[in-house]
C-alpha cells in the first residue's frame, strides 16, 4: 500500500509510546542511497588495497548474489577475510572517514525526521544490518540511534582476524537477532516497525506489527502489495548540482553582490556604514534566498529580537547558513569567521560590508587580539553572529564547540542566543557551491544571561550550550 511521509509520522503517533516498541532499521538503500560497501570497496581500490584474487572472489560472490538470489554470507566472508591482521583501532578511523567524505552524503534527509518521530515517542530505535560495524556505526551515532545490530569480524588482541564472530545479518539471521534483541531488552515486536528496502529482509518485516517497505526494490514492492504493508520512497539526497540549481544559485549570488553595492552606495551617501549593513541584512538573504528557492521556517522567532545585543550562535554545516542564519538575525549584527572565509567569493561582499572579524585559527595568539573589537561592538550595541564549532560539520550532528564566542559574550556581559539550523545540509552539501530549492528549519532557543559566568566555570557553560543544540537537533522539527 502506497503511502506518503506523512502516513508513517502517523502511525508512529498513534503506536504505543516506550521503549516496548522497537523500531528497526536497515541501512543500505534504507537509511542511505546506495551502498556502504560499494563505498569501501571503492576507497580500498583507488589506495590499491585489493589483490587481484579477492577482487575476483569478490566480484563472483557479488555475481552470485545480485543474478543467483545467493545469500550475502559468502560475500561478507570475502571482504572481512581481506581485512585479516589490520587493528581494530585503524579500522575504526578508516571508517569514520569513509562517512565524513561519502556515507554522511547518502543519507536520506527524510529519514531524520522519521527516526525524530520514534524518539519523542520513546520507542527503542534500532539499525539492523548486514554491514560491519565499520560502515554501520558511525552512521547510528550520527544518527542518534540507540543500537547496533550487525556483521562482526572478529577481533583477537585489538587485531581483525579475518573471521566473523558470527553469522552475517542477511534475511532469517537479522529476523532472529532482531528477536533476540527484543527478547533482552523487553521489546514486544507485535507492537514494533521494521523498514528495510530489500527483498531480502521479509523474515524481519514479517516478525513485527508495523511492517515499513521503504524505498523497496521490485520485488519487496510486489510483496508489500500483496500484505497491505505500508510503502514508502523518499527523496533522494540532492547533492549534485542540476542546471537549474546551479543557474539560480548563480543568480542568487549576484542579486546578493547588487544589494551589498547598492547597500554601500547609501553608506558612502550618508556616511552610515551600519545603516548600509541594515539595508543588507535586511533584504540581501530573503532576496537571495527566494531566488535559490529555499524557504527558511523559524521556531521561536522572537528569542531573536528578545534580548540584543546578544552573541548569536548557529550550527555550521554548509555554506547556505549564512543566508539562513542573516535571515534570522536581520540587523546590527556583523560576525567572527575563520580567515578562509575572507576568500569566498559568496561571502566577501557581505564579510566587507559587515567589517566581520577574520580569525586565524593556526594562532591562538592573533585570534584573541582580533576578537577584542568584536568585544568594542557588543558594548556599543552591534551583535556578533559566530559559529561555535568553528568549521561545517557533515551532518546536522553537532561537533566540538570552541570557546571564543563564550569569552565575548563574558567580556560584553552580554547573553547567548543559540540558533539551531536542521537540516540546511540537505539543501547545499558542505562542500558545494550550488543551493538546491527546499524549506531550511530553524530554532532559535531562549537566550542564556552570560553576567553571572566565571572563567572557571566556563568549560561547563559550554558544554551545557552545546547540550542545548543536540537536544533541539535530536528531537528534530515538526
Amino acid at each position: 500500500m502506497t503511502r506518503t511521509i506523512a502516513d508513517i509520522h502517523a502511525a508512529i503517533a498513534a503506536a504505543p509510546p516506550g521503549p516496548e516498541t522497537v523500531a528497526a532499521f536497515d541501512l543500505d538503500g534504507t537509511i542511505i542511497s546506495g551502498y556502504s560497501a560499494s563505498v569501501v570497496y571503492r576507497d580500498r581500490l583507488r589506495r590499491f588495497d585489493i589483490g587481484v584474487s579477492e577482487l575476483w572472489r569478490t566480484t563472483g560472490a557479488a555475481m552470485d548474489t545480485q543474478f543467483r538470489g545467493s545469500d550475502v554470507g559468502r560475500l561478507m566472508e570475502i571482504g572481512v577475510k581481506g581485512l585479516s591482521g589490520r587493528l581494530d583501532e585503524d579500522m575504526n578511523e578508516w571508517g569514520l572517514r569513509l562517512f565524513k567524505q561519502e556515507i554522511a552524503g547518502m543519507i536520506y534527509p527524510e529519514i531524520r525526521g522519521i527516526l525524530a518521530a520514534h524518539r519523542r515517542a520513546g520507542h527503542r530505535v534500532v539499525m539492523a544490518t548486514s554491514a560491519t560495524p565499520y560502515q554501520a556505526l558511525f552512521v547510528a551515532q550520527d544518527l542518534d540511534i540507540d543500537d547496533v545490530l550487525c556483521t562482526a569480524p572478529e577481533v583477537v588482541d585489538g587485531m581483525v582476524t579475518g573471521l566473523l564472530s558470527g553469522p552475517p545479518l542477511w534475511g532469517q539471521a537479522k529476523a532472529d537477532a532482531l528477536r533476540t534483541y527484543a527478547t533482552e531488552h523487553g521489546g514486544d515486536l507485535d507492537r514494533s516497525f521494521a523498514y528495510s528496502n530489500g527483498f531480502e529482509d521479509v523474515p524481519m518485516l514479517e516478525s513485527v506489527g508495523h511492517p515499513v517497505a521503504l524505498n523497496p526494490d521490485r520485488k519487496l514492492a510486489s510483496r508489500a502489495r500483496a500484505r497491505g504493508w505500508t510503502s514508502v520512497r523518499l527523496r533522494e539526497p540532492r547533492y549534485s548540482a542540476s542546471i537549474a540549481s546551479t543557474i539560480r544559485t548563480a543568480w542568487a549570488m549576484g542579486a546578493l553582490t547588487a544589494t551589498v553595492a547598492g547597500a554601500a552606495a547609501v553608506g558612502v551617501l550618508t556616511g552610515d556604514r551600519q545603516r548600509a549593513a541594515n539595508l543588507v541584512g535586511d533584504f540581501g538573504p530573503d532576496i537571495a534566498l527566494a531566488i535559490c528557492g529555499i524557504d527558511v521556517h523559524i521556531n521561536g522567532k522572537a528569542n531573536a529580537w528578545s534580548h540584543r545585543p546578544a552573541v548569536f550562535m548557529f550550527n555550521h554545516q554548509s555554506s547556505l547558513d549564512t543566508l539562513v542564519v542573516g535571515s534570522v538575525v536581520r540587523r546590527d549584527a556583523t560576525g567572527v569567521a575563520k580567515k578562509e572565509a575572507s576568500r569566498d567569493p559568496r561571502f566577501m561582499p557581505v564579510g566587507a560590508l559587515l567589517d566581520v572579524a577574520y580569525i586565524d585559527r593556526g594562532n591562538r595568539t592573533q585570534a584573541r587580539e582580533t576578537l577584542k573589537p568584536a568585544v568594542e561592538k557588543l558594548k556599543s550595541g552591534v551583535s556578533i553572529v559566530i559559529a561555535p564549532e568553528g568549521t561545517r560539520t557533515p551532518t546536522p550532528k553537532v561537533g566540538r564547540f570552541k570557546k571564543g564566542g563564550f569569552h565575548l559574550a563574558m567580556e560584553a556581559g552580554v547573553p547567548i542566543v543559540p540558533i539551531v539550523v536542521h537540516n540546511a545540509g540537505e539543501l547545499m552539501w558542505r562542500n558545494s557551491f550550488v543551493a538546491h530549492p527546499g524549506t531550511v528549519e530553524v530554532t532559535v532557543l531562549e537566550p542564556i544571561p552570560t553576567d553571572d559566568w566565571k572563567v572557571e566555570d566556563l568549560d561547563r557553560h559550554v558544554a551545557d550550550v552545546r547540550a542545548k543544540f543536540e537536544a533541539t537537533i535530536h528531537e528534530g522539527h515538526r
